[in-house]
């Protein structure tokens, strides 16, 4: 496989623990699926300041951002069975990745971890 995408981003938790008490925030970061998710975890701070670092690098990782009608909650980040993290995107974001990378075919890693202070991810595109 063939890398055609990296990104990386870190989050200061409280950042986050702070912005999570906004309702709306909630509603405009977080698809409906991690919001329903997060309701099995105990830190809700850790559980999304790691989805929003997640979000954030794979932004990085297709090179624009938040922009070009890419927003947060079109970015879902559930669990595995066994836990490992994966990404599920709607329709829009992957159009908007084949039509970047011009592929038919892609996968995407994720990586995430936490400390008290911090929550960091690591995304590759990969075809």
């Amino acid at each position: 496989m063939k890398i055609i995408g990296v990104g990386v981003d870190i989050i200061d938790n409280k950042r986050v623990k702070k912005l999570i008490k906004n309702k709306n925030f909630i509603l405009r970061i977080f698809s409906k699926k991690e919001i329903t998710q997060s309701q099995k975890f105990k830190d809700k701070t850790n559980y999304f300041s790691k989805r929003f670092a997640a979000k954030e690098s794979l932004s990085k990782a297709i090179g624009t951002g938040f922009r070009k009608g890419l927003n947060f909650n079109d970015i879902s980040i559930v669990n595995d069975k066994y836990g490992k993290p994966h990404y599920e995107l709607n329709n829009k974001i992957k159009k908007l990745i084949y039509s970047k990378f011009k592929v038919k075919k892609i996968k995407i890693s994720l990586s995430l971890a936490d400390e008290k202070k911090y929550s960091i991810a690591f995304s590759v595109i990969h075809k």
